[in-house]
């Protein structure tokens, strides 16, 4: 619906996940009779759920962790971990400085140390080593630089997210990265994003990409929204991307790109509600920053958060509330949606009659708050 804010400008209106509820169907399912297995490319993973790749809660050994117990960690390729030898003392400076201000500033000179190649390839196959899955994030400014020791690595997912990744990047200064050049030479899967609307999505799924991300400004720690003043409501956003995939896939007589809600994903009530406005998966941050293992000690931050002249994030605590085996699988210890995610949609899908991802994107939604 398009609203007047003004004579000079109309607005669509949006809603985020707060915004809308999930309606049960006339059936209910026991639980067991839910399937939350969840298939990208070669991929076969027990619920759809990624990490996020951010330093405060993706380490080489978390990423295994999580793999282990059934999900998809993606490490991020330009942070700690590709630049240090041993960033644990890092971590620690990053967790220690009390001033919010004082920590952004630490944070920009530690992560201006140069991303360091061959530690690319050896934290994927340590990844790799353990038999899990493997995934790993640049930026799309560092992609062409980077993308070769990525592949060489073996990783087995690529991904590509920016605070908005464009399939059309204009610039006079750098030579923009063919997204769609690059995609089709590669062999590994591309998952790309974050985008937000319909037209985007499409442009995205165009490229040959295995999935998009949906959102920007709107995670725990990201600040995009109030320094840049851009932002899209997730239920709103992840629908409209979803509407792509399914044009799309009539469009290329068959493909099908999955979409990944990425942003305002903190409960386990968002997570079912942004499958249930279409994402196939959803990409977690904050929730994960709160396990025991997290390299981020309880805080928590993004990659825009030391970006060297402009941050658009902050390191937010959250102390631990349990392991990370806890917070995803149970047993909960707080009823704030915030520990067993899995098992909560899996309650969320059997309350409501589904037996799988697929079925559940059809559920019925309600606004509840205008």
């Amino acid at each position: 619906m398009v609203v007047e804010i003004g004579r000079n400008k109309r607005a669509q209106q949006a809603y985020a996940f707060d915004d809308v509820s999930i309606v049960p169907s006339r059936r209910t399912r026991g639980d067991e009779e839910v399937s939350l297995a969840w298939r990208i490319d070669a991929g076969t993973f027990e619920f759809p759920l990624l990490a996020a790749p951010m330093d405060s809660v993706m380490s080489p050994q978390t990423a295994i962790l999580l793999g282990r117990l059934g999900g998809l960690g993606v490490l991020n390729l330009e942070g700690l971990w590709t630049r240090y030898e041993d960033p644990e003392p890092l971590l620690e400076a990053i967790t220690a400085e009390p001033d919010p201000a004082a920590a952004t500033r630490a944070m920009q000179e530690i992560y201006a140390e140069p991303i360091k190649p061959e530690l690319i390839g050896a934290r994927i196959a340590e990844i790799r080593a353990a038999g899990v899955v493997a995934a790993g994030a640049l930026s799309p400014q560092n992609t062409q630089a980077y993308a070769k020791h990525v592949v060489d690595s073996g990783v087995d997912f690529f991904v590509i997210r920016g605070t908005t990744v464009s399939a059309e990047h204009v610039s006079r200064d750098v030579e923009p990265l063919n997204l769609k050049q690059f995609i089709y030479d590669l062999d590994v899967p591309v998952i790309v994003g974050g985008c937000a609307t319909y037209q985007a999505a499409l442009h995205l799924m165009r490229t040959g990409a295995a999935g998009v991300l949906v959102g920007f400004g709107g995670g725990a720690a990201d600040t995009t929204r109030s320094v840049l003043g851009v932002a899209v409501p997730m239920a709103s956003a992840t629908s409209d991307v979803a509407a792509a995939r399914r044009d799309y896939l009539d469009e290329s007589g068959g493909r099908y790109v999955h979409v990944i809600a990425d942003g305002s994903v903190g409960r386990s009530g968002d997570i079912a509600k942004a499958i249930a406005c279409g994402a196939d998966a959803v990409m977690v941050g904050s929730p994960l920053a709160k396990a025991e293992e997290a390299p981020g000690r309880g805080f928590h931050w993004g990659p825009e958060a030391w970006h060297a002249t402009l941050p658009r994030g902050e390191r937010v605590h959250y102390g631990t509330v349990g392991t990370l085996e806890q917070i995803l699988l149970g047993p909960s210890t707080v009823p704030d949606g915030t520990m067993n995610l899995v098992g909560a949609l899996r309650k969320a899908m059997a309350t409501t009659g589904y037996s799988d991802v697929k079925e559940f994107q059809r559920v019925e939604v309600v606004l509840d708050r205008l």
